[in-house]
């Protein structure tokens, strides 16, 4: 019997079980919001290469193979899969294969069945292989765009720093935990490739460069808010207004946001009946409030819904207020929220993971340069209101 024929034929059968026990299985989260094409992705190139391997008419496709696993590998790697979630995907294509191919496999002979299934394993295991080495690739060259921006960013901070002395303890503080991470991880790294010698990489250590990722990534984005914060303060910021559609702005706004969202149940209701037909404003930084006030409401709130309303004032002004069910925030500490650092805290923690304690503060700074003002309506255990007004016509 050819065995190749028979894979060939039952190739599409295998793919959607794939994609389905791919979607089914709990331990493969990254795949959870993919489309079928997403999950897919490289396989039926995996596949059609064991075709003519196990063919013995064809030549053995295993450029094919080496290219195609390299490929699914670069993919899960932008799409945020784990080392294990990806090991899992292939142990599940295995199963499926042998699974959805069983009954031809027992009509043949014993030689030509174990030949089969020995071809079939040769194949998968060189193609998680070259998946690892891609995805491998890919981490590393993530690993490396972030150094070089961290490099940047920090001489960018020495240079603040000497203009900024008071954020220098709070800074010190803030970066001691994820830079420890980066430091202790990236050598455990290099010393564990030193001593393997240029064997192949394992789950161990791409597990080590997630975590470094991880930590680089919380870093960077509190520098990227320190910066922020200090190119506001030492007036280096400029407005550069245009006239823009700000219904469109929060739906863009609300689609970057809402896995966010989705992960914790939590409905975002719009009402923009009574919104401006459009603007003039810095598209930019309006984003950037919006999407501060909304990413807060969705921290801080665990059950319930966020509410965002945007309506015309009057002839001169506009606002928009975003609505929560969170924790709420005590009348002492109101008169604190928009100062940098300051971070409300839940029940069970000191404050919300997450926070850096400065996208409030950040919010408060562009409301003021967009010429706008912001209110803050809170009630512990109720919820929150930001409202913010802003001119339908900013002024230069």
């Amino acid at each position: 019997m050819d065995f190749s024929q028979v894979l060939a034929e039952k190739t599409d059968t295998i793919l959607q079980k794939w994609v389905l026990e791919v979607r089914k299985d709990q331990h493969i989260e990254s795949a959870d919001d993919l489309s079928y094409t997403a999950i897919k992705n490289h396989l039926p190139d995996v596949l059609k290469a064991m075709v003519t391997v196990l063919s013995k008419s064809q030549g053995n496709d295993v450029k094919s193979i080496v290219v195609a696993s390299w490929q699914h590998g670069v993919m899960r790697a932008e799409q945020g899969f784990d080392p294990g979630e990806i090991a899992r995907e292939y142990h599940l294509l295995r199963t499926v294969i042998f699974e959805t191919i069983e009954t031809s496999l027992l009509q043949g002979t014993p030689i030509a069945i174990v030949r089969a299934m020995r071809l079939i394993d040769t194949v998968i295991d060189e193609a998680i292989a070259r998946c690892f080495n891609s995805y491998f690739e890919e981490r590393l060259g993530e690993l490396q765009h972030l150094y070089h921006s961290l490099t940047l960013h920090n001489e960018e901070l020495n240079r603040l720093v000497n203009t900024n002395q008071d954020y220098l303890n709070q800074l010190a503080h803030e970066l001691k935990s994820p830079l420890a991470s980066i430091i202790g991880y990236s050598d455990l790294f290099l010393r564990q490739q030193r001593q393997q010698n240029g064997k192949n990489d394992t789950p161990v250590n791409l597990e080590h460069i997630e975590r470094v990722l991880r930590n680089g990534r919380h870093l960077l984005r509190l520098i990227n808010d320190i910066l922020e914060v200090s190119r506001y303060d030492t007036g280096k910021i400029q407005p550069q207004p245009e006239f823009i559609n700000v219904c469109e702005l929060i739906n863009n706004v609300l689609e970057m946001l809402e896995p966010q969202a989705r992960e914790k149940n939590l409905p975002i209701i719009v009402n923009c009946v009574r919104a401006p037909q459009q603007v003039f404003t810095d598209p930019v930084k309006m984003q950037q409030i919006v999407t501060n006030l909304i990413t807060n409401a969705i921290r801080y709130t665990e059950s319930g819904s966020v509410n965002i309303t945007c309506q015309v004032l009057d002839e001169q002004k506009w606002a928009i207020a975003v609505r929560d069910t969170g924790i709420g925030i005590a009348p002492e500490n109101q008169t604190q929220i928009f100062e940098p650092y300051f971070r409300v805290t839940s029940m069970n923690n000191s404050y919300v993971p997450g926070s850096t304690g400065l996208g409030l503060a950040i919010v408060a700074r562009l409301v003021k340069l967009l010429q706008g003002e912001i209110n803050l309506v809170s009630q512990i255990g109720v919820g929150s209101t930001f409202s913010v007004t802003f001119p339908l016509q900013l002024k230069m």
